[in-house]
């Protein structure tokens, strides 16, 4: 015999069992605030946590910022490499491994990605490391780990995101505006990259000892890669797309992703498609986004401090705002959208130690979540 109380109680799970929140574990998400911590940066690019309490932050026109997370101070950096300022090109991405160690001999390398100099009209994206001084007001020894075969007089497309799989360092390059080159594997342009963190070629590369192919590539078919991040040791990737078709990608050794054969994107000059949805020997993207959110960054959550451990964030430049995809193994199960009410465009996204996230934007601000 039953109770209206017991009724009642099986109701309720009922309810809770077959409602889209008990499946997507998206729709209970508290938003959570941004924290102006500082404005007044100059285009910043990339960010990196240098020490406990210190964020390294890249400025598009060549500078360095350090930032005191406790008190806020900024103050500017000297060392940084020669870069080349044009169209979307000038210093871009920083990053430390997991195992970085300030002040190390051997775990104290900081990563740059950067447009260089080619022939004093072109640029093209090189990898450089350095190690911060003592005082963290400089850097010192630095290396120039690979410029890149993608020179070009175009100011389109250099990419570029860096991550970490053990002891090799991933980075992407863009087509550099020219769509031919995502084919062509004589070119770094339209590629990521894999070498050993001290710039050698891995000897397990897929294109090692492949006439017409450049040995540092490690996947093709790319557009304009400004999103790179490991997700439970697999590589991942977020690209740009034209009108339409951001793709976020997992990455797989040789893989081709199909730009500028596959895109789900339109042509700028009319509401023609650029390629087909799908061919034989392309990888598909795990998510395309249409229209475009113009994504400049990647973020693997790794901690819980927002109830997002395992999702990827996105920071969107076209539609301004920070884009989450909620992820179930390998599968994308939701998207959210947060900040649109701030109109920014979000560049850069750093998870701190502490779990915090650090939001960068084109304006110059600096945010921390709460």
């Amino acid at each position: 015999m039953f109770s209206v109380a017991s009724s009642v109680f099986r109701l309720h799970w009922f309810l809770l069992l077959f409602s889209p929140l008990f499946f997507s574990g998206a729709l209970a998400d508290v938003s959570p605030k941004p924290n102006v911590m500082a404005k007044g940066l100059s285009q910043p690019w990339g960010m990196a946590q240098v020490s406990d309490k210190h964020l390294l932050i890249t400025q598009k026109a060549g500078s360095l910022v350090l930032f005191d997370m406790d008190s806020g101070v900024k103050t500017l950096v000297g060392g940084a490499p020669k870069v080349a300022v044009i169209g979307q090109g000038g210093l871009l991405d920083v990053a430390v491994p997991s195992d970085y160690k300030l002040g190390d001999s051997d775990l104290g390398w900081i990563y740059f990605t950067y447009a260089t100099p080619v022939n004093n009209d072109m640029g093209a994206t090189a990898l450089g490391r350095a190690k911060l001084n003592d005082s963290l007001t400089a850097l010192q020894n630095w290396q120039t780990l690979l410029v890149t075969k993608s020179a070009s007089e175009e100011g389109r497309h250099f990419g570029s995101r860096i991550a970490f799989i053990g002891d090799y360092v991933f980075f992407g390059v863009g087509d550099r505006g020219n769509r031919a080159n995502g084919q062509d594997l004589t070119t770094h342009a339209g590629s990521i990259i894999r070498l050993h963190r001290d710039g050698r070629v891995p000897a397990d590369n897929p294109f090692v000892g492949r006439g017409g192919a450049l040995p540092e590539i490690w996947s093709y078919g790319h557009r304009n890669p400004q999103g790179l991040a490991v997700r439970k040791g697999q590589l991942w990737e977020s690209e740009h797309g034209p009108r339409g078709g951001d793709e976020l990608n997992r990455i797989e050794k040789g893989g081709n992703y199909g730009w500028a054969e596959v895109s789900l994107g339109k042509e700028y000059w009319g509401p023609l498609s650029v390629g087909e949805e799908s061919k034989p020997g392309m990888i598909d993207a795990k998510k395309v986004y249409i229209p475009s959110i113009a994504p400049g960054s990647l973020l693997t959550v790794k901690q819980n401090r927002y109830d997002w451990q395992g999702d990827f964030l996105l920071g969107a430049l076209k539609l301004q705002h920070l884009n989450r995809v909620v992820m179930r193994g390998e599968s994308v199960t939701n998207e959210q959208r947060y900040f649109e009410e701030e109109n920014q465009r979000l560049r850069a996204l750093l998870e701190d130690s502490k779990g915090r996230i650090w939001i960068a934007t084109d304006s110059g601000e600096l945010w921390q979540l709460q």
